[in-house]
């Protein structure tokens, strides 16, 4: 059923790359999750979702039951890695931590009781399937280098910014004809402009 969603998710995106976040909060037993899923179930999904080969960074996320959070993610690791792992815990000095059975897939038979029937999950599953229909499909935002000068550019782009914020607020600017600083609400072209008429021998080039 799992399979079914992604398949449909995959499809419809069609991503270059997944974040996969494998929170532990969803484990049976997890002090504040009300989840019952196995750590092999947790897996599972893992598995399925690295069987696309589409490039994967897989990441951690909620867990609030230590023991259950080592077990789950030491899985992970082995099913990312290909790696086959014993059932039984190797000594260490944490191994108090999982008793009574000190084993990796800990059995949650009795422990908490499943009451998501095949009806519900069913219903679940039509219910993402019918708002995938109602989301953005591919092809989504593109992805694309960063030229390694990017700094520099959006430095210059600040500058001439800059440059036109202090012109719109009227401060003075240089004639490039005559080196003399204009005010913006005269009229001056050259030095012959106002011939005839006294220049105040104040103005500085």
């Amino acid at each position: 059923m799992f399979k079914e969603v992604i398949d449909a998710v995959i499809g419809h995106f069609r991503p270059s790359a997944i974040v996969l976040q494998c929170g532990a909060d969803s484990l049976g037993c997890d002090r504040l999750g009300c989840f019952n899923l196995s750590i092999r179930a947790h897996g599972q999904c893992v598995q399925i979702v690295k069987d696309y080969k589409i490039p994967l960074l897989v990441v951690g996320g909620g867990g609030y039951t230590v023991r259950n959070v080592a077990r789950c993610w030491t899985y992970e690791t082995s099913v990312l890695t290909n790696t086959t792992l014993s059932e039984d815990l190797p000594p260490n000095e944490y191994r108090d931590f999982f008793k009574p059975d000190y084993k990796l897939h800990p059995d949650l038979k009795g422990r908490v009781e499943n009451q998501n029937d095949r009806t519900y999950l069913l219903k679940v599953r039509q219910r993402v399937m019918e708002q995938l229909r109602y989301l953005d499909s591919a092809p989504s935002i593109q992805m694309q280098e960063i030229p390694p000068d990017i700094q520099g550019f959006l430095d210059g782009e600040h500058e001439q910014q800059d440059a036109i914020n202090d012109s719109e607020r009227g401060k003075n600017r240089r004639n490039p004809t005559g080196g003399r600083v204009v005010h913006e609400a005269e009229w001056y072209e050259n030095d012959k402009d106002n011939e005839g008429e006294s220049h105040d021998s104040s103005w500085s080039s």
